[in-house]
């Protein structure tokens, strides 16, 4: 496979990438190009903004949680058809998993994929250092090909003509130049930027702000000749189907698939809702594929304004987002909170994954939620974050025993108790102990999950929401 692509890379984290990179899919677009975008790490609220530029789902590629043999697989299926491909990094360019070298860094996803790099600079602070900086980003490791460089925050004439001259003696070229903007400023608060779903039509006006920005300021025509110099990536794209086929994670036999359980020919697709909305804005595209692949039919609905599942429910899917923001909003919907809590307790197949945990809890933040979970959850200061290793510590409808998936927690809540008689995951790294709940059909837990990175997962889910 063969699409021009570009890897939006930067010395450290509040450089300007989410601006950069979603801008540049805003002004490709408005060209007339098909952008695929997409985010290198576990971030699910930047490619809600790359999906408002571009049109597109916004994918990520997190080699911690997929493995590195994914990266390009996971890529080409999201760039297919495409004529362009933008990878928004993580962190610094060099920075990945902590103690893991390389891993789920922005480097590693750009050698996987074969890509040139933009460097987006700070220049705030500086003028004739920037040279130093880049031809040490440039230098450090020579599987990383840089490609140009994007300056960002030049505050002059004066300061953009000093900051040229200083990079004319790396051998960097310039690609951009951008100065400070108001409009395009995104507002942060305690995990993050808001996300789109919350910021409706300020959300399209940032973006829109930063595709004109990104439009006057950098050379198009010079980013897309170096995106055209990316090879061709050995391989074909990530399919769920084939995932699927290839998973012998709780496989059911070929058989009984297509004999069902009845006997009949074809089998009945169950409803699998999911959340949405924006109390519950993070999920992964490839969860939806992969159980539209193992036959459910997904049902997207929004716990903020529905007041009743989908028709024909036969479980539910509850990912993160923020329920602490929405407390008052998720309490008041008592008859949506009476018909979760009936589904679950009724045995049903229920995944929850940190917001969706929360919102199964007796209470957040002493405002009542749905009471599935002998729990109740509380805001914190302490920031949780870090990617997990994890294994199922018994049988659920995620996944059998013994299990291994890795995960990312990323919360700022505190739930007591932090896990029930039989715990949803035992972490064995970074430190050793167990989170989460497994009762009846309910699996829910902290841990944010890829199931890419374990298929089976979808078919196991899918084949309970069937038989229960």
């Amino acid at each position: 496979m063969s699409v021009p692509r570009l890897v939006i890379a930067a010395p450290s984290s509040g450089s300007g990438k989410t601006t950069v990179a979603t801008g540049l899919m805003a002004a490709f677009a408005a060209r007339g190009l098909a952008v695929s975008p997409h985010k290198a790490g576990p971030d699910y609220i930047d490619p809600g903004y790359h999906a408002l530029a571009t049109g597109r789902v916004g994918r990520n590629l997190d080699a911690y949680l997929c493995g590195p043999e994914l990266i390009a697989p996971l890529f080409a299926h999201g760039a297919q058809g495409c004529d362009l491909a933008v990878v928004e990094g993580v962190m610094g360019l060099y920075d990945g998993a902590a103690g893991q070298g390389e891993l789920a860094s922005t480097a590693q996803v750009a050698k996987l994929l074969r890509a040139p790099v933009v460097l987006v600079v700070d220049a705030s602070s500086q003028s004739r250092s920037v040279a130093a900086l880049v031809h040490g980003f440039a230098s450090w490791d020579t599987g990383v090909r840089i490609g140009g460089v994007i300056l960002n925050k030049v505050a002059s004439d004066r300061h953009e003509a000093l900051l040229r001259e200083a990079l004319e003696e790396s051998g960097v070229p310039v690609l951009g130049v951008l100065r400070r903007a108001a409009q395009v400023e995104t507002p942060s608060r305690h995990l993050g930027l808001v996300p789109v779903a919350e910021r409706g039509a300020a959300a399209v006006a940032a973006v829109a702000a930063m595709g004109a920005q990104v439009s006057a300021g950098c050379d198009l025509d010079a980013l897309m000749a170096l995106a055209r110099s990316a090879g061709a990536l050995p391989g074909g794209g990530w399919s769920p189907a084939e995932a699927l086929s290839l998973s012998t994670h709780d496989h059911p036999s070929r058989s009984a698939e297509r004999r069902g359980d009845d006997g009949n020919a074809a089998r009945r697709r169950p409803v699998v809702a999911v959340a949405g909305g924006p109390a519950f804005t993070f999920s992964y595209a490839e969860h939806a594929e992969l159980l539209d692949a193992a036959g459910a039919e997904v049902v997207t609905f929004d716990p903020l304004r529905d007041e009743r599942l989908p028709d024909g429910t036969r479980g539910l899917v509850i990912g993160g987002g923020f329920p602490e923001v929405y407390a008052g909003e998720l309490g008041a919907n008592e008859s949506l909170r009476k018909e979760i809590a009936e589904l679950a307790l009724g045995g049903a197949p229920v995944a929850a994954e940190c917001a969706g945990l929360l919102y199964l809890c007796r209470e957040l933040d002493g405002t009542p939620m749905c009471g599935v979970l002998d729990a109740s959850a509380r805001m914190s200061e302490r920031l949780t974050l870090g990617y997990r290793d994890a294994v199922a510590v018994g049988d659920s409808v995620l996944a059998v025993a013994g299990t291994r998936m890795r995960g990312h927690e990323f919360h700022r809540t505190v739930l007591e108790p932090g896990a029930g008689s039989a715990p949803a995951w035992g972490i064995v790294a970074p430190a050793r102990r167990v989170e989460g709940f497994v009762q009846q059909g309910v699996h829910a837990s902290y841990l944010h999950t890829h199931w890419a990175s374990k298929p089976g997962v979808a078919r196991r889910f899918t084949e309970r929401c069937r038989t229960s």
